[in-house]
């Protein structure tokens, strides 16, 4: 039963993969997921934030394949970098990738302290560069 019922609710709701407004006027997403009175649960935030994080894996491989030979916590700085600029603004920190491909990781964390994004999210970008610099969870 709730496979056809699953296949019916489709049909009938829809799949939009980005928010729209339903025709009661409120923000959806889905299947019908109402945003704005039902939001999302924090089991399936988690299953967001995990496909999250391997989309910026997926990323990373592209733009800088050496990023797996860093160590744990570089590898989650870098994630943590890119999950939060997205992709498109991490390769315009061009002096801050290619320190990071020479394992030159004070240089690469100096790039990233002076720019505007280190301004704009403060603490994090201290502790996401001091994890890169040092290679050591903070």
């Amino acid at each position: 039963m709730l496979d056809r019922l699953k296949d019916q609710l489709i049909i009938h709701e829809g799949l939009r993969l980005f928010p729209y407004e339903c025709t009661s006027g409120k923000t959806t997403i889905g299947i019908g997921r109402n945003l704005e009175d039902i939001g999302i649960t924090e089991e399936e935030a988690h299953i967001l934030l995990e496909t999250d994080i391997k989309r910026v894996q997926r990323q990373l491989d592209k733009m800088m394949p050496s990023w797996r030979m860093m160590n744990e916590p570089r590898q989650a700085a870098l994630i943590n970098f890119v999950f939060n600029v997205g992709i498109g603004t991490a390769e315009k920190f061009k002096n801050a990738m290619e320190a990071l491909k020479q394992s030159d990781y004070d240089t690469a964390a100096r790039e990233f302290l002076d720019s505007r994004w280190a301004k704009q999210v403060g603490k994090r970008a201290e502790q996401v560069t001091e994890q890169i610099r040092t290679g050591e969870w903070q």
